[in-house]
Order: structure tokens, then C-alpha cells, then sequence
């Protein structure tokens, strides 16, 4: 049943003091629905807070809480590495320099995989919480509140209006329900416990328990302990424990608050104590009010979520439930659904990464399935990092940690594989890991044969230290980077034609050339070459920063020195390959051969214009049809190519229903906003968040640009908050038609600041702009040379058409803001 707007907003007055309301002052950030999710998981509600992970329905008769603890893993620590790729890997690479490639892929197929293939991240259980005689209601509404983390059910059955509300609290480490309803004594309901894990339940007073282990998977024994404690305390009526409920009769108002630990300490070490743990959290959150509670979740949340806000425009489409709105938004201007979108990448990483919470792995922390899509692994040829994107741009550095933890943990499990399958030193790891640090290949040859992942994760180590310049940070991290370099320093070999340093055997993450398809394993592809040669250059860097290992540094030059450039194929396309083995009819979803446009920063319409009309050529050839985290992958391609409204375009195309006629051929996104591969994947909501940043302002190419990739359709807006590199805030940006009429800039670490932008700017309060000229002084825009690319004889470049930009210089100083205006 459809209700209208105008009801929703008198409806939400009838709260009471003291309870989250819905805001007067900002209705903007709310995903809101007149229909309960029923039973479609993709239509229920995230909340979360880190280590904790709620879906709600939303449902009057039977609401169902499904929940997840990010530990809760089958499986216990194990290793996959194969010893028999050592004595087979010169042969594997000897028949793929002999042009050899099924041969090669079947040799390494029999010799580099042990298996496990990995474990999967598995689901706690539900609440549900059934409520007699409430079939039949009306004027429903439901909602989650971006600005206060905050999801709300909301009807009324026999005049009686009914409020519940959830949120996972990260201060108490609690998720909490609050039930009321307008008139007192009109709570009942009973509450109980399911899971899909072998568990045994009881009820002790007024508390529901749950305690189970994981399952085994794959000939790994489940070790992970977990108990779930479900806290009911009733204001007012009664409560009646019975064998496997909770009765509540007649209340005013009800709080739930419910705990969930593990035994899981580390990824070797399981010797938590979950019961302990879970009592702790309830006793301490059982000893605070609802209220109290509800303000330091509120303060928390808030900490991390107000840095940033957007304002691209509002029209009445806004006035539309958010699933009309998906439905709607391709064949309709609503700028504020763009807003929505990009601030809910931001809630569900503030809601799935906290310090000391494992990684947001594939689905974030949100999952049902006993055996979910891909085990709900962290995939490592894209997906993982992808989760990552907004994490510094969108002002949430500390959510970043941990990944970076993570990476810490692969390298020190990455050693032994590098020893046992490669006879190298350093650190490495595959295309996949999960809870247990895994780093050897899995899933088979065509995907799994790609010794890359620590090459792209300290790529993400390295880019936390530019954009906050922490050297306290950087010294801890060195020693990873520097240790995954020296894994390519004895990993790479020459190859015979051209004698270039390459890696092989791997591939083109999961893609082939048409002329072979089944066969993917290559040496030297074009995105292995762009990987290292970033891995080498952030070495180089950090060692400098930090006065050591100059030899290392030297020889990491001189090793970057003989890897292939990148090469220009006939088509004028970027080759995917060390051969020219692109095809125009190639469609994949992967485009990695155009890392080195992003997130690196090796292609670049200003440094190597002929590299960035091939990385165009390669993207328009590849299309923008797509699974869902590629097409936010493609906004930010788009977006780096300075093309705002094909990055509008893939938008629209990504905030498309599944299965719409715009995504006959891949993703989209499902009723709660949740992104789609399909089946749901969050990487494409953080891509697409970074993406939409990325259109606003770039700090990779030696300069903070702005307003790089501005669609016509964003003539007028605001963004605050966003963080460039080198300790630059961007505390304020306005443009109009089209043009920035205003920008204030903090600077956190002091040193030059080079704003380009395409039209002039003005400093203010005495501020001295110079014409910029030559490189960037400020060393975090320091950018490595990238080796002049190979164009084939047959290659059809295309005449590029770039704007025209100013480029400004001011010197600032630590913790000082700046204030420029447009012409």
C-alpha cells in the first residue's frame, strides 16, 4: 500500500520526547519506503558499526533483525601454498616465451594449486520479533536516516501509531531496538532466536542465547566460537521467559539491546573468550539508557559522517520513495539522488570498517548466506581495494585501518608463499583472501594464477601516507612495502624478445584475448607492468622520505628502468597485453590495463596526452555495459578522462534497477541502494562514492583540480569536506554555472598549494596567487616519470580535446584555511 509524502511528514511528529525522530532540518539523506522489505533481503535496511552487522525489514506482523559478527567465518587458520609451482615454474614460463599458452596455463594448473580455495564469511542468525494481530495496518512508512544511522518502521493498527527504531552502536558495541507506540500498554510481542549454524539456544531471564561454532568447509575444520545475548527490557507490562522465547505483554516501551562475540583474536590465533565477551558488552550497554546510549552512538557515528556534504540540487522527484526514485532516475533530473547515493558509500563504510574490525570484505558485513557469492571473500584484483577508495577522499582516514592491518597480516603469512611456491624473498599474495590470510592461488588457473595482490594493496598503503603525510604512519608501513618489492626484485624475469623485466607466469585479471579465450596466463600484461612500476616507485619514495635504504633504492630504479612501457596497439587503444591482442568486440568487465589511469596516476591528459587518448580508445571500445562494480569503476575512469557527463551516464546506468532495460547486460542496484553485480557486491557503491568525488575534485597530477569532470546537469553545487593530498581540506567549494565561485582550503600540513581549475580565481584576505610553471614544489605531488609508450606503425591516434586550465601557486602554513573566489 502507497502512502503519501505529505502523511509521512505529520506522521513523523508523533514521536515522543526523547526518541530519534525524523530531522526537520535535512530530509535529504534518507533512504524511505511506503512497503516492508516482506521477505527480499535487498530491500532491508544496513546498519552496522564496524564489528557488528544488522539487516532490518522492517515487516509490522514478524520484523526480522538478520545479523552478522565480522569474525564469524568457517574454517580455522590454515595455508594454501603448493610446493610443486617452485620446480615447475621454469618450465610454465619457458612454454609461455615459446608462445606455448595452453600448455603453460595446464602445467600450472597441475602445479600451483593446493588448494583450499578459501573459507566463507557466514551469517549469526535472526531476530524476530512477532507481533500479534498486526496483519492488518495502516499509513506504513520506514526509513534509514544517513545523518543519524538510524533505521525507523513506522504504522499504526486500531489508531495505535507504532514506532520501532534500530541502530548498531560502535561506542557500546550493541545493536539496539527501541520499540513505542502512541498509546501505553500497547506493546506485545514475542521474541526468539534462528540460525542457520549448528547452535544450541536457551533463555535466561530476560535474555535470549545463542552459542555455536562454525562449520568445516573445504577439509578446514570450523573453529569460530560465537554467542549472541538478546537483552529485553520492557517499560511497564510484563515479561515471560518461556524454553525458546521471550513474552512481552502490554508494554509502553521496549528496548533490545544485543551482543555478539567470538573467540577469534587474530587470523593464527583463536583463543578469545566469547562468552566472556559478549556479557561484557551487554553489562556495560545494560547499565546506560536507552537515551544514553542513543546520544554516543549519535556523537560516534556523527564524528566520521559530517565531514563531508553535498548539495548538487533537489527537484520533487526527492518527494518520491527511493525505490520509485531508482526506478525513475535515468528518465528524470533528481540531482539529489546522486547525493544520496554517494553519502550512503560513505554510511556503509563508517558502518563496516572501524579501527580494529576486520576489513569490509565483499558484501561489506551484511550477509545471510551460509555459503554467500564468492564466499564473501576480499577479492584482490579490484574489489577489495575498491572498498577503499572513499576511505581518504571522503575524509574517513581512520576507517582505512583495517585494511591496512590486513595488508600487515598478508605480509607476514605472504612470506612463507613466496618462499615455498616462488623461492623468493619478500612477500606475496594472489588474487583472493580471506579471514585466515590465505595467500596462495585458488579457484583455478584463468582467474587465480596472478601473483599481484600486495603490489595493489600497498598502493593503498602509500596513498594513506599522501594525503595525511603521517611519517610516524609511513615508517610503520615501510617495511611492508619495501618487502613486497622485494618480492618483484627476485620475482621478475627477462623476457627473450625485447628483453624486459615481466611477471610470469599471471594474467589480465580474468579476462583472455579473444584469439584464446580459455587461455589467460601471459607474461608481462600491461597491468602487472603498471603495478610494479608504481610498487617501485612509492618504494623509492617512502625510502627517501625517510632516509634509508638508498641502495634498495637503486636497485629498485634500475629494475624499473627495463620494464615494458606501455604500448599503443592498432586500434589506438591502450594494449591489454604485451602483444597487440586487443579486440574491438571485447566486452569484460575487468579493464585493468587502465590502472595506470586509476587509481594510479601514470596516465595523464597534461604529462602523456597520446597515453590518454589509448586509455579512451580502450574505454569506449570496451563499453559501458557492465557488472556493478565496474561500472563504478568506469565513473572513475570517466571521471579521470575529464568527462563528467559519461561518468553522469555510467551514474545512471549504476543507479538503475537490476534488470532493467539500461542493465539487460549486467548490474544496477537494488531497492536499499545496495549495488549489484548482480547477485549484490558492495564494491560498486564505494566506487561509485570515489567516483562522484573524483568528478568534483582530483589531487593526482601534481596539482588539486577542480571541478575536473563537472556534468552539464551539476551547472550549480557545493561540496565540503573532501581531502586532497599533501593535508589538504577542501572546507568549502561552490561553483556556478558551471564555473567555482568560491573555495576555502585548509591546510593540515602546510607547503605549496597548486589549485588548477579552467576558469580564474582570485585570492582573498591579502592571499598572493602566482601562475604555476614547472612541477609542483610540494613533494606529495611528486610524480614518477612514466617511460615514452611504444605506438604500433598501424595505430589511429585520436587529436585530443582538453580544456584549457589555470594553474595557481600560494605557499600556506600549517593549519591555516585559505579563501579564493571566481572572477
Amino acid at each position: 500500500m502507497r502512502s503519501s509524502h505529505i502523511f509521512l511528514l505529520v506522521l513523523s511528529l508523533f514521536l515522543t520526547i526523547g526518541e530519534v525522530g525524523k530531522s526537520q532540518s535535512n530530509e535529504d539523506l534518507y533512504l524511505w519506503y511506503d512497503e516492508p522489505a516482506a521477505d527480499e533481503w535487498t530491500k532491508a535496511l544496513p546498519v552496522g558499526n564496524g564489528r557488528l552487522g544488522g539487516m532490518v525489514f522492517g515487516n509490522p506482523n514478524q520484523e526480522v533483525i538478520q545479523l552478522n559478527e565480522n569474525s564469524v567465518w568457517a574454517g580455522s587458520p590454515h595455508r594454501n601454498d603448493s610446493p610443486a609451482a617452485r620446480q615447475a615454474l621454469p618450465k610454465v614460463r619457458d612454454l609461455i616465451f615459446e608462445g606455448k599458452h595452453a600448455e603453460a596455463q595446464e602445467l600450472a594448473g597441475e602445479s600451483f594449486f593446493s588448494g583450499p580455495h578459501g573459507m566463507p564469511y557466514q551469517p549469526v542468525g535472526d531476530l524476530v520479533l512477532s507481533f500479534p494481530g498486526h496483519e492488518d495496518y495502516q499509513n506504513y512508512y520506514r526509513d534509514l536516516n544517513l545523518e543519524t544511522a538510524v533505521a525507523t518502521t513506522k504504522y499504526s493498527v486500531n489508531d495505535v501509531e507504532y514506532s520501532r527504531k534500530v541502530f548498531a552502536s560502535a561506542p557500546d558495541e550493541v545493536i539496539v531496538i527501541r520499540l513505542s507506540a502512541s498509546q501505553p500498554g500497547s506493546i506485545t510481542f514475542s521474541a526468539s532466536m534462528e540460525s542457520p549454524q549448528q547452535t544450541t539456544g536457551s533463555v535466561k531471564n530476560n535474555e535470549l542465547i545463542i552459542s555455536g561454532k562454525t562449520g568445516d568447509h573445504e577439509g578446514i575444520p570450523g573453529k569460530v566460537r560465537f554467542q549472541s545475548i538478546t537483552d529485553i527490557d520492557a517499560e511497564g507490562g510484563s515479561v515471560l521467559p518461556t524454553d525458546s522465547t521471550v513474552e512481552v505483554s502490554n508494554a509502553d516501551k521496549v528496548t533490545i539491546r544485543i551482543s555478539i562475540a567470538t573467540n577469534f583474536k587474530k587470523y593464527n590465533d583463536l583463543s578469545g573468550e566469547e562468552q566472556a565477551l559478549a556479557s561484557n558488552y551487554l553489562n556495560q550497554a545494560r547499565d546506560k539508557s536507552y537515551k544514553e546510549i542513543f546520544e554516543a552512538h549519535k556523537s560516534d557515528y556523527q564524528t566520521y559522517f559530517d565531514r563531508v556534504d553535498l548539495d548538487l540540487g533537489i527537484t520533487d522527484a526527492a518527494q518520491k520513495p527511493t525505490d520509485e526514485r531508482i526506478a525513475d532516475f535515468a528518465r528524470g533530473a533528481d540531482p539529489q539522488l546522486v547525493e544520496l547515493y554517494f553519502q550512503f558509500g560513505r554510511y556503509l563504510l563508517i558502518s563496516s570498517s572501524r579501527p580494529g574490525t576486520q576489513p569490509a570484505n565483499l558484501q561489506g558485513i551484511w550477509n545471510k548466506e551460509m555459503q554467500p557469492p564468492w564466499d564473501s571473500k576480499y577479492t584482490l584484483n579490484i574489489n577489495a581495494e575498491m572498498n577503499y577508495w572513499p576511505a581518504q577522499l571522503t575524509n574517513l582516514s581512520e576507517l582505512h585501518e583495517p585494511l591496512i592491518q590486513m595488508v600487515k597480516d598478508l605480509s607476514e603469512t605472504g612470506r612463507e608463499t613466496a618462499r615455498v611456491m616462488y623461492g623468493a624473498d619478500g612477500w606475496v599474495t594472489h588474487h583472493n583472501t580471506d579471514i585466515w590470510r590465505i595467500t596462495g592461488p585458488i579457484d583455478g588457473v584463468f582467474w587465480g594464477m596472478w601473483p599481484m595482490g600486495g603490489a595493489w594493496l600497498t598502493h593503498q598503503l602509500w596513498e594513506k601516507y599522501l594525503y595525511t603525510g603521517d611519517e610516524k604512519y609511513l615508517q610503520e608501513v615501510y617495511p611492508v612495502l619495501k618487502s613486497a618489492a622485494e618480492f618483484y626484485v627476485d620475482f621478475l624475469v627477462e623476457e627473450p624478445e625485447n628483453g624486459w623485466l615481466v611477471v610470469a607466469p599471471s594474467n589480465s585479471p580474468e579476462n583472455a584475448p579473444q584469439s584464446r579465450p580459455d587461455v589467460s596466463i601471459t607474461a608481462g600484461a600491461t597491468m602487472d607492468n603498471q603495478l610494479v612500476f608504481e610498487l617501485f616507485s612509492n618504494t623509492i619514495r617512502a625510502a627517501e622520505a625517510l632516509e634509508r635504504d638508498r641502495e634498495f633504492a637503486k636497485t629498485l630504479r634500475k629494475k624499473r628502468a627495463k620494464l615494458p612501457p606501455m604500448q599503443i596497439g592498432r586500434l589506438g587503444q591502450l594494449q591489454e597485453w604485451m602483444e597487440d591482442l586487443d579486440s574491438p568486440e571485447d566486452k569484460h568487465r575487468h579493464v585493468s590495463h587502465l590502472f595506470g589511469l586509476h587509481p594510479a596516476a601514470q596516465i595523464s591528459p597534461y604529462r602523456t596526452p597520446k597515453l590518454f587518448d589509448a586509455a579512451r580508445t580502450s574505454l569506449q571500445y570496451r563499453g559501458d555495459v557492465s557488472t556493478g562494480w565496474s561500472m563504478g569503476w568506469k565513473v572513475n575512469f570517466w571521471a579521470r578522462l575529464l568527462d563528467g557527463n559519461h561518468a553522469l551516464k555510467l551514474i545512471e546506468d549504476q543507479l538503475a534497477p537490476v534488470g532493467s532495460d539500461r542493465n539487460l547486460g549486467g548490474g544496477g542496484t537494488y531497492p536499499n541502494l545496495f549495488d549489484a553485480h548482480p547477485p549484490f557486491q558492495i564494491d560498486g557503491n564505494f566506487g561509485c562514492t570515489a567516483g562522484i568525488a573524483e568528478m568534483l575534485m582530483q589531487s593526482h597530477d601534481g596539482a588539486i583540480h577542480l571541478l575536473p569532470a563537472l556534468p552539464d546537469e551539476w551547472d550549480s553545487g557545493q561540496i565540503s569536506g573532501l581531502r586532497a593530498r599533501g593535508g589538504f581540506v577542501i572546507e568549502s567549494l561552490k561553483w556556478k554555472d558551471g564555473k567555482v565561485s568560491e573555495l576555502k582550503i585548509k591546510s593540515t600540513l602546510g607547503g605549496n598549494a597548486r589549485i588548477r581549475v579552467s576558469d580564474e580565481l582570485v585570492g582573498l584576505e591579502g592571499l598572493k596567487l602566482k601562475k604555476a610553471s614547472g612541477s609542483n614544489p610540494n613533494t606529495f605531488y611528486e610524480l614518477a616519470e612514466t617511460p615514452k609508450p611504444i605506438i604500433s606503425s598501424k595505430a589511429k591516434l585520436n587529436t585530443l580535446n582538453i580544456a584549457d586550465v589555470n594553474e595557481y601557486d600560494f605557499e600556506t602554513d600549517a593549519d591555516q584555511t585559505y579563501m579564493l573566489v571566481g572572477k
